[in-house]
């Protein structure tokens, strides 16, 4: 049986400027709906510009600026996508140290579309089962991952989609899998 209470949990959603807004938004929604606290964490103070496919969207108030933010404190993960927001994170130091050690504390991250660009810098993508927007397939292949066409993959932890038409399927398993909070084996959904 798949939980879907995330009561007590904290959840952090990792952006920049340049962000998918429907990337961000559903997927905290969903997180929230399933009783999660979400904190957007980004390099910037105040509000962080999303698009709608290159066109500008809705602005999100950033919680806590990455300066300040304990990843510690955080039960899970998500890094949306976007042009525009993983190529400012994956150049941020600051920003692939607070990955990583979502990684070494083997807690779960989810990324959507271009997101998992970052985790390509943050050199954690070697060896793992991902799927992601067609443009960024052969950059994760070059780092090392193995690479699928599916709508979303879990790889002990690691929740991946393609693009905004999964975010129906994507929201849901994030949930399940933030709230199981335990490494699950590499399969396809």
């Amino acid at each position: 049986m798949t939980h879907t209470d995330l009561s007590g949990k904290t959840i952090g959603i990792l952006v920049a400027d340049g962000f998918e807004a429907s990337e961000l938004t559903e997927p905290k929604s969903a997180l929230e709906a399933a009783g999660a606290t979400v904190f957007v964490v980004s390099p910037s103070d105040g509000v962080v510009q999303g698009l709608k496919h290159m066109q500008p969207a809705i602005g999100i108030p950033v919680d806590i600026a990455l300066d300040r933010a304990n990843p510690e404190e955080y039960h899970a993960l998500v890094l949306p996508g976007g042009v525009f927001n993983p190529d400012q994170l994956r150049t941020n130091d600051k920003a692939l140290a607070f990955v990583r050690s979502f990684f070494a504390a083997g807690k779960p991250v989810a990324a959507i579309c271009h997101g998992p660009q970052v985790l390509i810098n943050a050199d954690v993508v070697k060896g793992r089962s991902l799927t992601a927007v067609e443009a960024i397939r052969k950059d994760l292949r070059n780092a090392g991952a193995r690479v699928t066409d599916e709508e979303v993959v879990v790889d002990d932890g690691l929740i991946t989609s393609r693009t905004p038409e999964d975010l129906p399927v994507f929201c849901e398993t994030i949930v399940a899998e933030f709230a199981d909070g335990r490494r699950r084996h590499v399969h396809a959904v």
